[in-house]
């Protein structure tokens, strides 16, 4: 499963883009990857792992601004289409021989 954060914060005041940088530097540090500005994400190993990632996000949420997440299986996931741009190194498909471990 994964964990996908949108957001879209106020960033006119000193105190608003202060708050910006904080929950950004939040998410990297809580594992996310950035998949486009302002849409992050990161794995989950299940249910349990969902419920204690939410309630971290909640415990760091900025003051304004709106921020939504949603939970997707990776078969979801991986049926994303990229429509304009390049992929981001964690987006690349790993082939079957590709994980081949000695």
């Amino acid at each position: 499963m994964r964990l996908i954060v949108f957001f879209d914060l106020p960033m006119v005041t000193k105190t608003e883009k202060r708050a910006y940088v904080q929950f950004r530097r939040f998410l990297l540090n809580d594992g996310y990857d950035m998949i486009q500005w302002s849409v992050y994400g990161r794995l989950l190993n299940g249910s349990d792992d969902q419920e204690k990632h939410l309630k971290r996000l909640v415990d760091s949420l900025p003051p304004a601004g709106s921020v939504r997440c949603m939970t997707v299986t990776e078969k979801q996931f991986a049926g994303i289409r990229l429509l304009v741009g390049m992929r981001l190194f964690q987006e690349k498909t790993v082939t079957a021989e590709q994980m081949l471990l000695f």
